[in-house]
């Protein structure tokens, strides 16, 4: 039997005739309500009509009152696929505007003329995986390019070639069965990432007499050693000693302490720079699975586990254990992305999705800082026996397939290579062009840029992603996005302001 596997989240349902609550001392419930009745005096910018209703994911709040309010789209009571928004309040309750991709208001009919089980057949074809079985359908109307259609979406499920698990959700037309997009939320990194961190503490719980990869100051997460499973949580790793791991591969719990150290230091980075508790901002901790299959020359997040997975490697191949910082920085990411922006993983916002997790699994890495991985801006550095990294961010095509710069046919690339965009952009943000202790940055059309630092480019991109960023933003949307940012962080025309408006252009996104 089928089960209904929805594409969105309910957190709260409001309508367009919510009432609107006093601005004066504000909470997010109060401003979810308030964003509401903004909607109904808005709709034409918003292109918000009768025929809607909205269901609230989360609510922003600055510091100085203003709130983002992010909000999930229905029509007729269909979810409306790239039809999320976010809503702007000043801190007196005043319309700030609204970030969407969303082109016009949906006029359609929601009669499909295909079956259930023609859509599932669709989908079923269009899915690589292997032990495919359809896991849950659902009508919903999909925004795309300014058009909206009548569609199915049908998630599979399956496992890969490679061992990594599929979880594709497939979007089927549901007047010809045609496939119109298709994304897997198994955000995989497709290729192989480095070992060892090195000596370093680990959170542990003392529990009957043993102590365990249970860390209970950041949220309970626990660390298990799967022993080539590729189902399960297998068994958290024990000692008696609280000592784990003697950092050989002879020793299972040496990838382990990678594993969790690279979780807490995930946690660390996003809840001591940003003010966010855990990966959904709700104080819980992912937990992470070590020893995955085979010989498995990857690592991947998974939204449907809320958990971090790495695989072995092959070293007769030249790829060690998938245990780096900035493997774990980048991989968990994917779940804050889906948490927040939720940018779906096709097209340029797919770049942009990969794009953003290489940036904060730089910035983790960088903040741990740690002897064992020295921080940089390649990706990565330590996954092959030769040293080779996966990605450079100073000039992402040294790789012979990312784009250092934008043009229109980016979106047609893998997400691994469009995310070059993004890279070089953050890059440029942060060092700067020209020559630098990290790299050699070009710029697409010939300027110089100056870095304005990690910590200014990290704030500025982490509130682009949370407040302005929806499932469809492109490279000319993160630009928007990202200005809108700096705008609020530093002021307009700031030396922040400039340098984001200076490295897009660089990057040739105008």
């Amino acid at each position: 039997m089928r089960r209904s596997t929805a594409l969105v989240g309910v957190v709260a349902a409001v309508g367009l005739v919510a009432a609107v609550a006093p601005a004066a001392q504000a909470q997010p419930s109060d401003r979810a309500a308030q964003a509401v009745g903004l909607l109904r005096a808005h709709g034409v910018e918003a292109n918000a009509d009768a025929d809607q209703s909205f269901v609230v994911k989360n609510v922003m709040l600055d510091k100085d009152g203003t709130s983002h309010t992010r909000m999930h789209r229905y029509y007729k009571g269909l979810p409306v696929v790239g039809g999320d928004l976010v809503v702007h309040a000043s801190a007196r309750g005043g319309w700030n505007g609204v970030s969407q991709t969303l082109g016009g208001t949906p006029k359609l009919s929601v009669k499909p003329g295909l079956s259930e089980d023609a859509a599932a057949g669709s989908a079923l074809a269009a899915s690589s995986a292997l032990n495919k079985v359809v896991d849950g359908t659902q009508l919903v109307v999909f925004a795309d390019q300014g058009v909206t259609r009548l569609a199915y979406e049908v998630v599979v499920g399956g496992i890969q070639a490679d061992q990594t698990p599929s979880e594709y959700h497939a979007i089927v037309d549901a007047q010809s069965g045609a496939v119109l997009d298709g994304w897997d939320t198994v955000m995989a990194e497709g290729t192989g990432h480095g070992y060892h961190v090195g000596d370093v503490p680990v959170g542990t719980t003392l529990t009957g007499g043993t102590y365990q990869l249970n860390d209970g100051a950041r949220g309970g997460a626990k660390t298990y050693d799967l022993n080539g499973a590729t189902t399960g949580t297998g068994t958290i790793y024990s000692s008696a000693s609280n000592v784990f791991g003697d950092g050989t591969l002879g020793n299972r719990a040496s990838v382990g302490v990678d594993g969790h150290y690279g979780a807490a230091m995930t946690w660390d980075y996003y809840k001591n720079t940003h003010g966010r508790l855990g990966i959904r901002n709700d104080g819980v901790a992912a937990y992470s699975r070590m020893h995955y299959g085979s010989n498995y020359v990857n690592a991947f997040w998974s939204d449907q586990c809320f958990c971090m997975t790495y695989g072995d490697g092959d070293l007769s191949q030249g790829w060690s254990p998938l245990t780096s910082l900035d493997v774990s920085g980048h991989e968990m990411s994917h779940g804050v992305t889906a948490a927040t922006a939720g940018l779906v993983y096709s097209g340029e916002s797919g770049g942009i999705n990969e794009s953003n997790s290489d940036i904060f699994g730089t910035l983790v890495e960088f903040y741990a800082n740690s002897p064992g991985d020295t921080p940089d801006y390649l990706i990565g550095e330590q996954i092959q026996t030769n040293g080779q990294p996966l990605r450079w961010m100073d000039k992402p095509s040294k790789d012979g397939k990312s784009a250092d710069c934008w043009s229109k046919g980016v979106g047609r690339l893998n997400v691994h290579y469009s995310s070059g965009v993004g890279n070089h952009f953050f890059y440029l943000l942060a060092v700067g062009s020209g020559s630098s202790q990290w790299g050699n940055s070009p710029t697409c059309n010939g300027s110089t840029v100056t870095g304005i630092g990690n910590a200014k480019a990290g704030a500025i991109w982490y509130k682009a992603l949370t407040t302005y960023m929806t499932s469809r933003t492109t490279y000319a949307g993160a630009r928007t996005a990202t200005l809108s940012a700096a705008k609020d962080l530093y002021g307009l025309n700031s030396t922040e302001y400039n340098a984001v408006a200076a490295s897009w252009s660089a990057v040739s996104v105008n």
